[in-house]
């Protein structure tokens, strides 16, 4: 619905919580979290936990009603409600949630899953009363001011949600013929949360009134409120808004509903998009909080996580068919399943991975596994438990999840105990029960013309493809939005939102620098609320180090520098780091290699040992290096099969032109990666690697003292040296741009890119561009969503944002959009962002610099943000107290300020549109606007057989 994905999203959080017994602690960690239960007459289940590290608080409403409460015939009802609740009820007004919770300095989204639907909000605690105002409306005072233009109106941004994550993506479908064809027609689960496109077409006015009476009473709900507040004053709130809701529907407690297969049902698609196959098993097994289900859980990581894994040992190392493989099982409220998935190479036959894992699964049954391998799991669970609950939402999410599904919103301590009584015994068995020789479903999708690669006996699947048909006028554009109603009655005035409170006073952590003798710069907070500690080594160069007749060196390095270390095997380098329960990982990005890490705060010491090994003698190992070169390989392959990714090549090599290094791929190409040898690598390392050009950032439960100390190895041990930055010629900006059009044949979405060169991070245009951008498409209230979304129902979202870079960077607005309307959403573009500047005002302006400055409640609330403030610090050389400047700009600039900012740089004429779609359908129409000079280009962005085609 928004940015976030909604239907697929599962249990937020979930059960991922436990801890290990540690040799450093005194005692076992209190993985708890405090809460006060009460139940208000009419059903409502409330949970209230206080939080006053932030002035911030947390709503999570979770009703308990996802796609497994629909009826055959009327499926994607639950996810179609959710988009429906964000529209208007009776007292808050059309878009309220969208436009105003943004501006309000808050963040909000909702999910919707096979048993259950989410709403949230994240807001500074004075807006917590009109939040509470805003949920309780539409919990009770919705179903009136629905109109059938609501109803109709909606449908097509649903439609183009399942376009932009199914049908417009490789593998979209698999879901879909795996749960028709292990569930029954009956089954709850037989069908996928989207629904049926044809279900949703027919519903009814009716339809929704009946489901919103049945499912989304407060007796069918918890309310979650986690943060800063007065207890007594939220109880009074809840009290006033909630208490004379209704009671409605009955009490529909659904019984667990496990399926068992007789046979194996092997199954084929030719993917459209699939640039290589891919291969699924699913085994049926239980239901979530079954005796089993932690079991399986243990099962899934052992078989497929890690060096030792026989999965991974059998399908990437001794076959290498594939890059990697996964196994995990999912137990939701009435059945479970066990996922084994494998995406392999090109070519590969499927009958040789399959082959390969029942022989990985005959050695399983044979050697067992290793009490390591076990005990590296338990270890990561107390570090992921405190994870988990760094933010007041995440919070709230375990709160709602455990009181709906486990009847207890305390049940995390139970699950903890679950997951710690897990023995290699009970893996065993679970694995017997539920996997040896049992029948499973079997899916191969391949890519178009190569059935050769299914596996044997397979049949084809039943797919519901799309047909891309002419836009068709909007015929309910003539209906009633304003239909007289009447409202329901309340003992209190409703419409009237709430007054907001006293705006909180923020008060920014304390930051610390040092620098180390070898040039390494240090930049922390201390912070001791959670036994945590979060870090990031970031090493200027990155990608525009590479040579550009080479690209794609930087990003292999940070794959083979996790691959073991001088002293340590892969193997043995993956032990070390799990056993703490750390999290250490590596990326390159276009400017920096990143070392990123997470560990628990008794660790840290321990932790940063490990990384100085990683940094200091990396062990080049050749085995490693040819795998993960294939895969690299194999990933640029799938890269082309999505029309974002290609957007993005595209959008590089126009704006950028084809000779600066960040119009190639960060990956590299098939061709120089496969040029590629590990003696380019080690003589990247040995040029580019250095202290004197490496920032760390630390933000936890340590000292500035006891952060020098850790680091007085890599003080010792790193020398410092020359490391020379290369300057490319940046692309003038051209007076007038020009539509580029890549082909991506039968696309059901048209990915549409309007961009142009800016500003660098450092320069004085940045951050007042970010101030002009608010309005336009910094978020759901903004001119491109509100028009090219709610307005026309072209697109699921659309938005504008400017990157960050030290060089200079593009500003741009994006969207995926319905194939049929791509002609009409370009011209739109254009005529939303030339009317935005047209008619920006003090209102427009004014709106802009509440929000932002309202933001800065929720910017330093957990770690990961507190380290984002000290990375762009550092990555872009920022003064200490930047966002406090930056409140003082904003508090001073005016309306012809903004304006002039963006005469500079969001003309449209100056702007390039870069397209992804069907060229046979689509491109005429493009043609036909007369906007601009169209050329058509392949998917790396280079012309197509040197012919410009003109207006």
């Amino acid at each position: 619905m928004r940015k976030l994905s909604t239907w697929s999203l599962m249990l937020f959080i979930g059960i991922m919580a436990a801890c290990q017994p540690s040799e450093k602690a005194e005692e076992k960690a209190d993985l708890s979290i405090k809460y006060e239960k009460y139940t208000l007459p009419n059903g409502l289940e409330v949970v209230l936990h206080e939080d006053k590290s932030d002035p911030i608080a947390a709503v999570a409403i979770q009703m308990h009603v996802g796609s497994s409460r629909e009826k055959p015939g009327r499926t994607g009802f639950a996810h179609f409600f959710e988009h429906m609740l964000f529209q208007k009820s009776e007292n808050v007004e059309e878009g309220a949630f969208f436009k105003n919770i943004n501006d309000l300095g808050g963040t909000f989204n909702g999910g919707t899953w096979t048993d259950g639907t989410v709403y949230y909000e994240v807001v500074p605690k004075d807006a917590l009363e009109r939040i509470l105002w805003m949920e309780a409306d539409r919990m009770g005072f919705f179903i009136n001011a629905v109109t059938k233009k609501d109803l109709e109106d909606e449908k097509p941004v649903v439609q183009n949600e399942k376009r932009q994550r199914v049908d417009n993506q490789p593998y979209g479908h698999r879901s879909y013929v795996i749960k028709k064809a292990l569930y029954p027609k009956d089954h709850p689960y037989n069908w996928e949360v989207i629904g049926e496109l044809e279900d949703l077409q027919a519903a009814t006015l009716e339809d929704v009134k009946d489901f919103y009476n049945e499912w989304y009473g407060p007796n069918n709900a918890t309310l979650v409120i986690a943060g800063d507040y007065d207890k007594e004053q939220v109880k009074a709130w809840i009290e006033k808004y909630f208490g004379e809701i209704q009671s409605r529907g009955e009490e529909n407690k659904m019984e667990a509903m496990p399926v068992k297969l007789t046979e194996s049902k092997k199954l084929y698609h030719e993917d459209d998009y699939a640039k290589v196959p891919d291969l699924r098993l699913v085994f049926p097994t239980v239901e979530q909080y079954h005796p089993d289900s932690w079991a399986l859980t243990a099962l899934g990581e052992i078989l497929s996580q890690g060096k030792r894994a026989v999965l991974y040992k059998k399908l990437v190392e001794e076959t290498e068919y594939a890059p990697q493989v996964f196994a995990y099982n999912r137990s939701s409220e009435l059945a479970g399943e066990f996922n084994i998935g494998v995406r392999a190479k090109d070519g590969i036959d499927l009958d040789s991975v399959y082959a390969a894992i029942e022989e990985a699964l005959s050695e399983f049954e044979t050697n067992g596994f290793s009490e390591k391998d076990l005990q590296r799991i338990k270890a990561e669970q107390e570090t992921n438990f405190y994870n988990g609950i760094s933010s007041v939402l995440g919070k709230a999410f375990q709160l709602s999840n455990y009181n709906e599904f486990a009847g207890n919103p305390g049940y995390i301590t139970e699950d903890i105990n679950k997951i710690l009584a897990v023995e290699k015994e009970d893996v065993m068995r679970v694995y017997e029960k539920y996997i040896k020789d049992k029948p499973a479903i079997i899916t191969s999708f391949v890519p178009k013309g190569q059935l050769e690669l299914i596996v044997e006996g397979s049949e084809k699947a039943t797919v519901k493809i799309e047909e891309v048909k002419p836009m068709e006028e909007n015929t309910m554009a003539d209906l009633d939005q304003d239909a007289e109603y009447t409202k329901t009655p309340s003992e209190i005035d409703r419409s009237k939102e709430p007054e907001l409170g006293e705006m909180p006073l923020i008060t920014p952590p304390d930051i610390y620098e040092a620098e180390l003798a070898n040039g390494l710069k240090i930049l922390g907070i201390q912070n001791n609320e959670l036994p945590l500690v979060n870090f990031s080594f970031r090493i200027k160069g990155g990608g525009l180090l590479d040579d550009p007749e080479k690209p794609g060196v930087a990003n292999l390095i940070t794959d083979i520098m996790q691959e073991g270390t001088k002293n340590k095997t892969p193997e043995e380098l993956e032990d070390a780091i799990g056993q703490l329960g750390a999290n250490i990982g590596m990326y390159t990005s276009n400017e920096e290699i990143v070392v990123y890490g997470n560990c628990l705060a008794r660790y840290f010491d321990e932790t940063m040992a490990i990384v100085e090994e990683m940094l200091l003698e990396p062990r080049w190992d050749a085995d490693e290096f040819a795998r993960i070169k294939t895969a690299q390989i194999n990933n640029i392959k799938q890269r082309n099969a999505n029309p974002n990714a290609i957007a993005s090549s595209v959008a590089n090599k126009i704006t950028y032109g084809e000779n600066h290094i960040f119009a190639q791929p960060l990956s590299g190409t098939i061709e120089s990666v496969e040029g590629i040898t590990i003696d380019d690598l080690k003589a990247f390392y040995a040029d580019n690697f250095a202290p004197n050009v490496t920032g760390f950032q630390v933000a936890g439960s340590v000292s500035q003292e006891d952060v020098k100390n850790a680091l007085n190895g890599l003080n010792e041990k790193w020398a410092s040296k020359e490391v020379e930055m290369p300057t490319y010629e940046m692309k003038e900006v051209p007076g007038e741009g020009k539509i580029y059009f890549a082909n991506f044949p039968n696309a059901k979405q048209s990915v549409i890119r309007v961009q142009r060169l800016a500003v660098s991070r450092k320069d004085p245009d940045y951050y007042p561009l970010t101030v002009a951008n608010y309005g336009l498409g910094g978020n759901s209230g903004g001119k491109l969503f509100q028009v090219l979304r709610e307005e026309k129902g072209y697109t699921y979202g659309a938005y504008s944002s400017l990157q960050s870079s030290n060089e200079k960077a593009p500003f741009g607005a994006f969207a995926s959009v319905k194939t049929n309307t791509t002609p009409q959403s370009v011209a739109t573009f254009a005529e939303v962002i030339e009317n935005y500047k047209a008619n920006y005002d003090e209102t427009e302006l004014e709106k802009a610099r509440t929000a932002l400055i309202r933001q800065e409640a929720r910017e330093y609330e957990t770690l990961n943000q507190k380290l984002s403030v000290l990375q762009e610090i550092s990555s872009y050389d920022l003064p200490k107290d930047f966002i406090k400047r930056n409140q003082e700009k904003l508090k001073s600039y005016t309306v012809e300020d903004i304006i002039a900012i963006m005469d500079k740089y969001m003309n449209v004429d100056e702007m390039d549109y870069i397209i992804v779609g069907d060229a046979e359908t689509q491109l005429e129409g493009v043609k036909q606007l007369n906007l601009k000079e169209v050329v058509r280009v392949d998917e790396d962005g280079n012309q197509v057989d040197n012919v410009i085609e003109a207006m």
